[in-house]
């Protein structure tokens, strides 16, 4: 007889490719996971998963098995989600992944006001790359993202909030002028500090400044913008710096944030949650709660995308 549990532990093991990291995952022992693969591969009538010493390798008709599978987990936990919070808004858990240019920002303003008004929720936090949260969204390990859009896929759908502009981070004593507007030709003619691959933020700046220098930083992987704040500040080059994270990483008086000319480069933040969820009114409540508490401005929570203004740059 085929169970979800078998089906738990056959996603697991095509994820970590490894029985024992498998079996930690599911909390079980690991002659317990195998037992359950090996029965669910005679009740299916053949071999899933080529077993080797160190690892775990799925055979083709097992790779797509595992993800009809992991379809098959997901609606499972969407009918969960439907049965239990049904005509309830935004209550029980709530399992939300934020990447890491956004998490630092918004969450501390955030969760605590989400909180406050909305008890009966639990709140569960992921921070991760763009392309992990949407790994983790298809299997139904997160119900929401926030990052930032565009999304190309069919099986999502997205809610814009507001827009994020850019700024240049320079040192102290470059001479560009605090009260001027620069331009991508001003970057270029600098070492743009990115961080590592895998960041969309690294791909943004490098789309507004085609061209930029950053051969002398390419063994240099930073994975925070703390990080590359502190190597601005020490001279080593210059870095675009979302104005959502303005108020945490300027703290340094060796360091300047310059406007740009317009159009401002930007990047449109939004959430994201799978076209299949039964909790698109939660979503769409936390979106909306989310301009609210972030940008207060009446006229900033009626658009959507609102941009927020702070005393240490230029308008």
């Amino acid at each position: 007889m085929l169970t979800l549990r078998q089906l738990r532990y056959l996603d697991a093991l095509a994820r970590h490719r490894h029985f024992g990291r498998a079996a930690e995952e599911c909390a079980v022992s690991q002659p317990a996971l195998s037992m359950q693969i090996h029965e669910l591969e005679a009740f299916l009538g053949g071999e899933l998963v080529e077993r080797r010493q160190s690892e775990a390798i799925l055979t083709e008709r097992g790779t797509q098995i595992a993800a009809r599978a992991a379809s098959i987990l997901t609606g499972t936990r969407d009918l969960v989600d439907f049965a239990h919070h049904d005509g309830c808004l935004l209550t029980g858990t709530l399992r939300l992944g934020v990447i890491p240019t956004l998490a630092p920002y918004i969450l501390p303003r955030l969760v605590p006001k989400l909180q406050r008004n909305y008890p009966g929720l639990q709140l569960i936090l992921v921070e991760a790359q763009t392309k992990t949260l949407l790994n983790e969204l298809t299997r139904g390990d997160i119900e929401l993202g926030l990052l930032t859009l565009p999304v190309e896929r069919t099986d999502v759908e997205t809610m814009q909030l507001f827009e994020d502009r850019f700024l240049l981070a320079v040192p102290i004593r470059d001479p560009l002028p605090e009260r001027g507007r620069v331009t991508p030709d001003d970057v270029r003619q600098r070492n743009l500090i990115l961080l590592e691959e895998g960041h969309c933020l690294r791909e943004q700046a490098l789309t507004y400044c085609v061209g930029a220098r950053i051969d002398a930083n390419a063994e240099f992987f930073a994975t925070s913008l703390a990080t590359i704040m502190q190597m601005v500040a020490s001279g080593y080059g210059v870095t675009l710096l979302p104005e959502v994270a303005i108020d945490v990483e300027m703290r340094d008086d060796r360091v300047k944030l310059l406007r740009f000319s317009e159009p401002q480069p930007k990047r449109s933040v939004g959430l994201i949650w799978r076209r299949t969820s039964p909790r698109k009114a939660d979503f769409r409540a936390v979106g909306q709660f989310m301009v609210e508490a972030l940008y207060p401005h009446p006229r900033r929570k009626k658009c959507y995308r609102a941009t927020p203004s702070r005393g240490k740059t230029l308008e």
